[in-house]
């Protein structure tokens, strides 16, 4: 064999070696499975504004191999487009399809929320939830351009939440998922439940006042109706609603303390001065004092007909209640319930 063709069968065999190792890198790096979870699908999070430090701090725990991911991300400019939201990384993916995953792949999250009490709680259960701080939230939630362009005030501003479960984006903007929630009120309060809301002279956000009076008042979907057809009776009668939830509200607000524990509401609770007080001032709060669930919403626009302008709890079928149609009827049910918890030994 002469020299030329020992140099062309060594330079052949050279690039074939080569074309080998390329091979073998490219697959290695790109083709081979990365992950190093045992579940189907692994769920990541990606901040605004996020680093690709930070992404990789992240992925880290569910790769195989940091290194071939790396790699391959520069090769596919990842690192100056990085996208945030919630991503989903199933078992067995690749760095090429992982980071198409995270690419371009953002998914919406499932979040719910119910029984909060003011906006600051519902913020901060949101930010909990989702990518955005309670601060933030709080801040939307109380902005009075908006609140004046939908119909709200500061005091009934909860209204517009009404608790269920929602798919959002994890990195929705505060201006977005507030946006979201007032065309959720919008689909809740259809024509049925609008129609329904001006048999009964109240406003949209006056049946969430009620409703969430009624929530306070009874934890039994079941009675509901009843327990909001009494106060049905005595708005019509311009009677005070005498609500003992909203007098347990009112000593919050007016004591700023809503982690206090209230059991039992003194006489002298009775008298303190806030619109929100049902036992001073006649018809509905000014605004919502939780926020009530569907079924207590609805227990209002579809309250049970009845002679009721009374009730109190029974201590002998523990968290339903006594209805009466007179006082007398009422003031006899009450001294059965006034021994039972003076026994409880209950002062407050």
């Amino acid at each position: 064999m002469s020299n030329l063709k020992k140099v062309l069968v060594a330079t052949l065999l050279l690039g074939l070696v080569g074309m080998a190792g390329f091979a073998y890198y490219v697959y290695n790096n790109i083709f081979v499975p990365n992950t190093a979870f045992n579940n189907k699908e692994a769920h990541i999070y990606i901040g605004s504004n996020a680093t690709f430090y930070e992404v990789l701090e992240e992925l880290e725990p569910l790769l195989i191999n940091v290194n071939t991911f790396k790699t391959v991300a520069n090769k596919k400019e990842y690192p100056s487009n990085i996208k945030s939201g919630h991503f989903i990384i199933k078992k067995g993916m690749n760095n090429n399809d992982i980071i198409n995953a995270i690419r371009t792949g953002n998914i919406p999250i499932s979040i719910k929320f119910n029984n909060q009490e003011r906006l600051e709680n519902l913020a901060g259960s949101l930010s909990k939830q989702i990518e955005v701080d309670s601060l933030s939230l709080l801040n939307a939630f109380k902005d009075e351009k908006f609140l004046a362009k939908k119909g709200f005030s500061i005091e009934d501003a909860l209204a517009m939440y009404i608790p269920n479960t929602y798919d959002v984006y994890w990195n929705v903007s505060v201006e977005g998922f507030r946006d979201k929630m007032f065309k959720e009120y919008q689909n809740f309060w259809n024509a049925g439940r609008v129609g329904k809301a001006k048999k009964l002279n109240l406003t949209e956000t006056q049946v969430i006042s009620l409703a969430a009076i009624v929530q306070k008042e009874t934890a039994k979907v079941d009675e509901r109706k009843r327990v909001a057809g009494v106060y049905l009776n005595r708005l019509k009668k311009e009677m005070l609603l005498q609500a003992d939830p909203t007098v347990i509200y009112t000593k919050k607000l007016l004591d700023n303390d809503f982690d206090q524990q209230i059991k039992r509401v003194l006489y002298k609770d009775l008298v303190l001065d806030s619109p929100y007080n049902t036992y001073k001032y006649v018809g509905v709060p000014p605004g919502p004092i939780t926020m009530p669930d569907i079924s207590s919403i609805d227990a209002v626009l579809n309250s049970e007909k009845h002679d009721y302008y009374y009730f109190v709890a029974d201590v002998k079928n523990f968290g339903y209640h006594k209805f009466a149609k007179s006082l007398a009827q009422h003031n006899r049910n009450k001294q059965e319930y006034v021994r039972w918890i003076k026994r409880q030994k209950v002062n407050r």
